[in-house]
């Protein structure tokens, strides 16, 4: 999409946004007119593009869990998280059964990031070919994708392409010598300012842009250990798709790809210009085309860190089949938090129209609360889990395909810094944990007791049981899955309502965000004449009138 399209995309945005507070009647599908009803419905439809599920039979959720492999489950006793023990606790998160209801009912997995490196997190890789020594091996990961497609579970992996680690071979070459193949690999400027670069520049990040190694200076957006690579030669974008195509005849079934918009979004002096996005864009179009050269036809998720769908919707053209939507999940915790609904879905459906024009249609929106670089649910929402699980209800009952971050089913709490909010998963309630749990790191936040995996798995009240309940749901309902959302005008600001919709076939969804019993009375013409789900007992339809209990998500059929 080039610099002009994506600007008409920000008027029409404008305008439909604009055009959204018109005077709803409580009680009505508030879509404005109808010529407006019609448009948007025909563009909000979303096509899956992205692999499907491979488990035969087993019915998909398209809900994703993040995983930090360090912090999930140890299978050797050395204290660290590895593949052997992802593949030990897949029949917690999908066991392939439809029949069963005890596992989470998730459909995908993505790891962060499992390939050399000498920082924790990972995201400064060494070797684009192997396994971080302390995950195991590349026959690990192949047995894990296996093992995952045998229960429907698709795998996509972190690929960090923006840059690498300092200890990478090539970047130790290129800082070796000028005459260094891999000098051209990444990008340097001298004290002297021959290139017209200004070493005192701020970096996209707001940190420090250019680093000094021996007398050389090279551009490193997010910190000096991450050497940024030179997109701008040939080589390094074969290299990167050479790299791309190695994980995923390994069995990988796409990418989170890390740092989406900083391949030339570099500097705050050029971030945002239309022509920085426009080269952006052509890189990852480049990447696409060049994994689907070599057969595949990966799902791939960009991190495209930014609250302006503007922003991201050129990504979605032929580049991209999901974004984050960073700016939904802060709507939907907001409300969760405050207990009175937004005007979220109202914004959100207008969004996925832009999205569905930049694509073509092509595109799967990519909502989610939390990740590895944000507070988590239950820290944001002050450890009410009451209003954890309304926010569960809200984003796993969003078009699209969601993603938990790990530990979020349990309630597991964490405030920056990022160590904080990546800590081992609690599988046991004693605090000094059992088989398996990870103690590479100390635990600030989460020791056990309720908050785990063994105290909450049978309790049907728990927030566990709620995550899994919402997620069978979707996985039983293709209306919830890939069906449109439009908003719907509530007669009480406590319930946040909106209609799903799929060739015609309905449900409104109605989250009674609140800690009162509501009763709201339905128009008899919409005729919704069956309660299809309820998150908690106590709710009921007669007559047109809907009782939903405190803190409940309600499904009309």
């Amino acid at each position: 999409m080039t610099a002009a399209c994506v600007f008409a995309a920000a008027i029409v945005l404008l305008m439909l946004l604009l055009q959204g507070c018109n005077n709803a009647v409580p009680g009505k599908q508030d879509t404005g007119k109808q010529k407006e009803q019609k448009e948007q419905k025909e563009s909000v439809q979303q096509e899956n593009t992205g692999p499907k599920p491979v488990g035969g039979d087993v019915q998909s959720s398209e809900v994703f869990y993040e995983i930090f492999v360090r912090s999930f489950y140890d299978s050797d006793g050395d204290g660290i998280g590895d593949l052997q023990g992802v593949i030990q606790k897949l029949d917690y998160l999908n066991d392939g059964d439809p029949s069963t209801t005890d596992d989470l009912g998730i459909s995908g997995i993505w790891l962060m990031p499992i390939q050399p490196s000498p920082s924790y997190h990972g995201y400064d890789v060494t070797d684009y070919y192997e396994i971080n020594p302390e995950y195991g091996t590349l026959d690990d990961f192949k047995e894990l994708t296996a093992e995952a497609h045998k229960r429907g579970i698709s795998i996509i992996m972190d690929l960090v392409v923006n840059h690498t680690s300092t200890e990478h071979p090539w970047f130790l070459d290129a800082l070796a010598s000028e005459e260094s193949p891999y000098r051209d690999w990444y990008v340097w400027a001298n004290a002297a300012d021959e290139d017209g670069h200004d070493l005192s520049e701020t970096s996209a990040t707001g940190g420090k842009a250019w680093h000094n190694r021996g007398g050389s200076h090279y551009l490193g957006v997010f910190w000096e250990g991450m050497p940024d690579l030179n997109f701008d030669q040939p080589e390094v974008r074969q290299e990167m798709i050479k790299a791309g195509r190695f994980w995923l005849e390994a069995g990988a079934d796409g990418f989170r790809l890390d740092a989406a918009k900083h391949i030339y979004d570099d500097l705050q002096s050029t971030g945002g210009k239309p022509e920085i996005t426009d080269m952006n864009v052509a890189w990852w179009q480049e990447f696409r085309a060049g994994l689907e050269e070599g057969g595949h036809n990966p799902y791939l998720v960009g991190e495209i860190w930014d609250n302006s769908p503007v922003v991201i919707a050129p990504y979605l053209n032929k580049a991209f089949d999901s974004g984050f939507n960073f700016s939904l999940g802060e709507q939907l915790l907001a409300a969760a938090k405050s207990g009175s609904s937004s005007s979220a879905v109202t914004t959100l459906s207008r969004i996925l129209g832009l999205y569905a024009d930049s694509s073509g249609g092509a595109f799967i929106d990519a909502p989610f609360l939390t990740n590895h670089d944000l507070n988590r649910v239950m820290s944001v929402l002050e450890g009410d889990v009451n209003k954890a699980k309304m926010a569960a209800s809200l984003l796993l009952t969003m078009p699209g395909r969601p993603f938990i971050y790990y530990g979020e089913e349990i309630g597991m709490s964490g405030s920056k810094p990022d160590e904080h909010i990546r800590e081992p998963m609690v599988w046991y309630e004693d605090p000094s944990g059992g088989e398996g749990q990870p103690t590479w790191q100390s635990r600030m936040y989460n020791e056990g007791g309720s908050v785990s995996v063994e105290a909450q798995m049978n309790d049907e009240d728990s927030l566990f049981a709620h995550y899994r309940k919402l997620i069978h749901l979707r996985a039983a309902d293709a209306v919830l899955r890939t069906g449109t959302i439009d908003s719907y005008s509530s007669p009480d600001s406590r319930v946040m309502t909106y209609v799903r919709e799929l060739d015609a076939d309905k449900r409104l969804v109605l989250n009674n965000l609140s800690a009162d019993e509501i009763v709201i009375e339905l128009d008899p013409a919409e005729e919704w004449g069956e309660l299809a789900f309820s998150s908690v007992d106590g709710a009921s339809l007669k007559d047109g009138k809907l009782k939903l209990p405190a803190y409940s998500t309600m499904v009309l059929k």
